[in-house]
C-alpha cells in the first residue's frame, strides 16, 4: 500500500518507517492522521515484524498538527448544526488523532522512535506512545499546545508523566519550553543522544534488530506486560503475567534459546502468526 505521509521498507524483520513530507516539516495533515494507524497495522498484521523504528528527514522530526487540521471546519465538529452534536462530533475526532499514536502502544512489537531537530506539539503526543526514544544532539522536545492557547489532548498530558518525573512534565506543559536532547535524557524521557542524524538512525536500527533477534512471543508478552504493569497496581501486574503464562508460555522457544547457546550459534524463533482479518 502506498502512502503520502511515510515511506515504508521492511529488512531482516525490522520495519523502518520514516515521515516523508520535509519541505513541510512533516507537519501532521489529515493523511497522517489516517496513515500511521494504517501503517502500525499492515505491519502489525504480518506476523513478522518484530521491530518498527519510526524516524523523520529534513531538518525538524514534526513541527506538530498542520494548520489545515486547525482550518477545516468539518474536522473540529462542522461549521452547522446543533450545538450539542457539533460538540460530540469534536469529541469523536478527538479520540480518534488519540487513537492515531495508541496503535504504537497495540502493535505486538516494540516502537522506537528517532528524533532529529525539533519535536513540536503533536510530535511529544507522538513520542510519548512509543517504546522508546532517542535523538540527535541538536533534538528539542515542545508542548507546543500551551503556547498557542489550547490544551494538549492527543496523550502527552497523560503519558509524558509516567516517563518523566510529574514537576518536569507540568513545567513543559504549562510553559511551553523547549527541552533539549541533552536535558530529555537526563530526566529519562530519551535513552540515548547520538552525534547526527546518520549515526541516530543506524544506531535505533541497530537496536530494533537486537529485540528483533529475541523471541517475539517473549517480546509481545513482555510489552503487554509492561504496558499493562504501568496503568495498574503490582498485585494486578503479578495476577495478569501469571494469566499470560498460563496460555501463551511454551517451551519451544526456551529450547530454542538453550540449544543455540549449547552449539554456539544465534537462536532462530519462529515468527508470529499474521493477525486474522476475516473469520
Amino acid at each position: 500500500m502506498g502512502y503520502s505521509c511515510f515511506e515504508v521498507e521492511v529488512a531482516d524483520k525490522v520495519a523502518h518507517v520514516r515521515l516523508s513530507r520535509p519541505d513541510e516539516l512533516n507537519t501532521m495533515n489529515r493523511a497522517f492522521w489516517v496513515e500511521l494507524p494504517a501503517v502500525v497495522a499492515e505491519l502489525d498484521g504480518r506476523g513478522d515484524v518484530r521491530a518498527m523504528v519510526l524516524s523523520s528527514t529534513g531538518r525538524h522530526f514534526t513541527a506538530g498538527m498542520d494548520l489545515s487540521v486547525f482550518t477545516a471546519g468539518d474536522a473540529l465538529g462542522g461549521d452547522g448544526g446543533e450545538v450539542g452534536r457539533v460538540r460530540a462530533r469534536l469529541r469523536q475526532t478527538a479520540l480518534m488523532l488519540q487513537d492515531s499514536f495508541t496503535a504504537f502502544e497495540k502493535a505486538r512489537f516494540p516502537v522506537l522512535v528517532a528524533v532529529q531537530g525539533g519535536c513540536i506539539g503533536g510530535g511529544v503526543d507522538l513520542v510519548c506512545a512509543a517504546d522508546m526514544r532517542y535523538a540527535t544532539d541538536d533534538a528539542f522536545f515542545v508542548v507546543q499546545e500551551i503556547n498557542i492557547g489550547m490544551t494538549a489532548d492527543v496523550g502527552t498530558l497523560q503519558r509524558l508523566p509516567r516517563l518523566v518525573p510529574e514537576g518536569i512534565a507540568r513545567e513543559l506543559a504549562y510553559t511551553g519550553r523547549r527541552m533539549p536532547a541533552r536535558r530529555a535524557a537526563e530526566v529519562g524521557l530519551v535513552n540515548e543522544v547520538f552525534a547526527d542524524h546518520e549515526t541516530l538512525v543506524a544506531g535505533v536500527l541497530d537496536i530494533a534488530a537486537e529485540i528483533a533477534a529475541k523471541s517475539p512471543l517473549a517480546i509481545w508478552g513482555t510489552k503487554q506486560t509492561m504496558n499493562f504493569s504501568r496503568d495498574h497496581t503490582i498485585a494486578d501486574g503479578l495476577e495478569y503475567i501469571a494469566t499470560w503464562q498460563t496460555g501463551m508460555f511454551q517451551p519451544g522457544d526456551m529450547m530454542e534459546a538453550f540449544a543455540a547457546k549449547a552449539e554456539g550459534r544465534d537462536p532462530e524463533f519462529p515468527d508470529l502468526l499474521p493477525s486474522p482479518d476475516d473469520f
